[in-house]
């Protein structure tokens, strides 16, 4: 099978079709203003990454994985507390950065990334381990998912040892990379295209597309604009 589809749902929150699968990370989904309403309550929902804690990324996952018995693989601190918020513990997919494992012929690996991670939950808020990226692999390609964070130098790194087709970096600035960062990611990791996330959903987020693209103008790096509901199809 082959990641066939990348659909937008808004700030960070992606879906990818994986065969006759759906895959998601941080699909904070039911709270995002900018989430169109018809991705708001997936029917079908297999895998959930987590990349950290905070409530614009895992705020929706308890709701969804119990609403269509999703597996939910996050750091194991994160998924600690969302056992402890009733995920059952059969679906939890426990990891930490530097791992990978295999689910249904995907294979998913954590990667490292600059940002703090907490939960919050009615008795407060909970440290949840560290930040981090994704990497999808289906065989065929891999998909790098920042996450939220920093340029960092050894993005390098990533790069060179998982060769992702397909970037997705943030951009809005103040806490998360800003376009000129997110430029410099895109082009250390060496991707063929990179689609931009975590911007335009609120205000203080003030990176933008257009921005971003000017800064790779000069690089043989194709942007990908999507809004929040549209999709890339890869074939």
């Amino acid at each position: 099978m082959k990641i066939e589809k990348i659909v937008f749902a808004g700030h960070s929150a992606v879906f990818f079709k994986f065969g006759d699968q759906q895959v998601a990370i941080d699909p904070w989904l039911e709270g995002n203003p900018v989430c169109p309403e018809n991705l708001k309550n997936p029917t079908e929902l297999d895998l959930i990454i987590l990349t950290h804690g905070h409530a614009d990324h895992a705020g929706d996952v308890v709701r969804l994985a119990k609403a269509c018995g999703s597996s939910v693989a996050a750091t194991y601190e994160l998924a600690m507390i969302l056992g402890s918020q009733g995920v059952p513990e059969e679906k939890l997919i426990p990891m930490n950065k530097g791992g990978s494992v295999g689910w249904n012929g995907l294979k998913v690996s954590l990667t490292n990334a600059f940002h703090s991670s907490s939960y919050d939950t009615p008795n407060g808020t909970l440290y949840a381990g560290e930040a981090c990226g994704v990497v999808l692999g289906d065989g065929t390609r891999n998909i790098y998912h920042a996450g939220d964070t920093c340029f960092f130098s050894d993005i390098k790194i990533i790069g060179e040892f998982f060769k992702p087709e397909i970037a997705i970096l943030p951009i809005g600035d103040r806490f998360t990379m800003g376009p000129a960062d997110a430029a410099l990611a895109a082009r250390a990791l060496n991707c063929k295209r990179v689609i931009p996330v975590h911007y335009k959903t609120f205000p203080m987020l003030t990176g933008t597309a257009e921005e971003f693209k000017a800064e790779l103008s000069s690089f043989d790096i194709e942007v990908v604009v999507l809004e929040p509901g549209e999709s890339l199809d890869l074939g």
